[in-house]
C-alpha cells in the first residue's frame, strides 16, 4: 500500500481571502515503511508574507521571490502523490489549500477522502491531551530538535515516524507479516520439531588425551569437584 506523508506551508489561515501555497513537503510510504523518495517544493505565491506567517516558517517575500509559481509544479506535484492516501496533520486545513491552487489552474481536485487525518486519529486514540505535531513527538519519544521553525519536508518527516506509532508502531506490516507466518507454523504437524538421538555420538577424545585427563585430577586431591562427582 502506497502512502504520501505531506504538510504544507502557507502565508495564512483562508484561500478565499488571498492566502496562498508557499511550500510543499512529501515522504513517501510503502506498507508503512519509508521508501526515501521525497518531493520537495518551494513556490512563489505572488504576494508579500504576512508577518505572522514569517514567524511561523521563516519564509520571506526575498527567499520566494526566484521560486516556481504553483501552475508550474501542479503537475508534477499530481504525478508523484498518484492516487496514494494522504497522511496529514489537520487534513482539512492542507486539503483546503490544495484545492484552492488546482482549482485556479483548472486541474482536478483531491478528493477529502483520500486524506488520512492524523490529528484526528491522534484525538481519537487519545482522548483530552494535546494533539499537536509536537506533542505527539513527546508522547512517543520521536526526536524534533530540528524543528525550530516549521518546513514542510521536516515536518512531514517527523510526521510520518508519528504516524507510524499511531497506527501501532513503526513497521506495523512487518509485524502482521510475522505474527501471520508464526500462526501458519504453529498449524504444522509436529513432525518437522527435532526428536532425540537414537544414540550417542561417539566420544572425540583420544586414549592419550583421557589419560592425561585423568592424571590431571589425580592432581587435585580427593575433595576435588572432579573426584566427588565421579
Amino acid at each position: 500500500m502506497r502512502e504520501i506523508v505531506l504538510d504544507t506551508e502557507t502565508t495564512g489561515f483562508e484561500p478565499t481571502e488571498g492566502d496562498r501555497l508557499v511550500e510543499i513537503g512529501c515522504v513517501e510510504l510503502m506498507g508503512h515503511v519509508p521508501t526515501g523518495r521525497t518531493y520537495h517544493q518551494y513556490i512563489n505565491p505572488q504576494r508579500s508574507m504576512p508577518k505572522g506567517a514569517f514567524e511561523v516558517h521563516g519564509l520571506g517575500d526575498e527567499f520566494l521571490a526566484d521560486k516556481p509559481l504553483f501552475k508550474d509544479i501542479a503537475q508534477e506535484f499530481l504525478d508523484f502523490i498518484g492516487d496514494a492516501k494522504l497522511v496529514i496533520h489537520n487534513a482539512a486545513f492542507d486539503m483546503k489549500f490544495l484545492n484552492a491552487e488546482l482549482g485556479w489552474v483548472n486541474l482536478p481536485l483531491l478528493p477529502m477522502d483520500q486524506s488520512i487525518d492524523t490529528l484526528a486519529i491522534a484525538r481519537k486514540k487519545f482522548p483530552g491531551s494535546p494533539a499537536s505535531l509536537d506533542a505527539l513527538c513527546r508522547r512517543f519519544g520521536i526526536n524534533n530538535s530540528a524543528r525550530t521553525l516549521h518546513g514542510a519536508l521536516l515536518d512531514s518527516e517527523i510526521l510520518a515516524e508519528v504516524y507510524l506509532e499511531l497506527v501501532g508502531g513503526r513497521q506495523p506490516d512487518l509485524v502482521l507479516a510475522q505474527t501471520s507466518e508464526k500462526s501458519n507454523t504453529d498449524r504444522l504437524d509436529d513432525a518437522w520439531r527435532p526428536q532425540p538421538r537414537p544414540a550417542k555420538l561417539p566420544t572425540r577424545l583420544t586414549e592419550k588425551e583421557k589419560a592425561a585427563h585423568d592424571a590431571f585430577v589425580d592432581t587435585l586431591g580427593d575433595q576435588s569437584v572432579w573426584k566427588t562427582l565421579a
